[in-house]
């Protein structure tokens, strides 16, 4: 009889014993849903999707001597648009009452054409003659009182104002602000003459300032927005000098 190492196999392990590995299939855990009811209360800036907002601009760049610049732009919702710009110049000889005139007709046409929402007028800078500080101080009281006839808000800006809106830039040149109006508006050429371009740029700076405003008022919850601007010049707070000079007299 051959001697032979026999090779057995280990006995199967049965369920029950523990050293057996038990597969489990996988059970998504359970979960309930409940319907909750959650208060809704809208944005303050929620309006009704419908035609956007209209806002219409003339800008006028007024002068004593030379051309005065005029310029209508239209906003509708985010995009501008230029409705008219041009100057109206007068022959030197022309009697200064009649350049008054000529100038508050021509405001007042287009007033009535366009009728804009507000008029932005070049505010009056400090110049070296004061006879033509006071003759330009008259032209801007003519454009006043034709915006006062149609009771339309007026507004006055520096030119130093008007540039850092446009240009970014409170000194920027009469070209840079060209280059800048016609970009802004998608003009094919640079408006000519500077006194137009010069109006175009102050009804885009009153534009951007009342929007600034609305968004503003959106954002503070303010039912009754302010105007963006005062119609006359700012009152400044008087230096400490004249105050005490003041204490001294009474």
């Amino acid at each position: 009889m051959e001697d032979r190492e026999a090779t057995a196999t280990p006995p199967a392990l049965s369920r029950d014993e523990p050293g057996r590995k038990k597969h489990y299939t996988p059970v998504p855990p359970r979960t309930t849903l409940f319907a909750i009811t959650m208060a809704f209360n809208p944005p303050l800036n929620s309006r009704p999707k419908g035609s956007p907002t209209r806002l219409c601009v003339l800008g006028v760049d007024p002068s004593s001597a030379g051309a005065t610049g005029y310029g209508v732009v239209e906003f509708t919702g985010a995009s501008p648009r230029m409705l008219r710009y041009g100057a109206l110049k007068m022959r030197t000889r022309t009697e200064f009452g009649a350049r008054l005139r000529e100038i508050h007709e021509l405001i007042t046409a287009l007033v009535v054409e366009f009728s804009p929402d507000a008029i932005a007028v070049e505010s009056v800078f400090t110049a070296l003659n004061v006879g033509t500080t006071l003759r330009l101080a008259e032209v801007r009281g003519v454009v006043l009182l034709a915006a006062a006839q149609a009771s339309i808000p007026a507004h006055s800006y520096s030119p130093r104002e008007v540039k850092a809106s446009i240009a970014g830039y409170g000194a920027a040149s009469k070209q840079q602000m060209q280059q800048m109006v016609r970009t802004a508006l998608g003009l094919s050429e640079y408006p000519e003459p500077e006194d137009a371009a010069d109006a175009l740029a102050i009804a885009l700076c009153h534009a951007h300032a009342a929007r600034s405003q609305q968004r503003m008022d959106v954002a503070l919850g303010n039912n009754h927005p302010s105007p963006t601007r005062r119609t006359g010049p700012p009152i400044s707070a008087s230096p400490l000098r004249n105050r005490a000079r003041s204490a001294r007299i009474s």
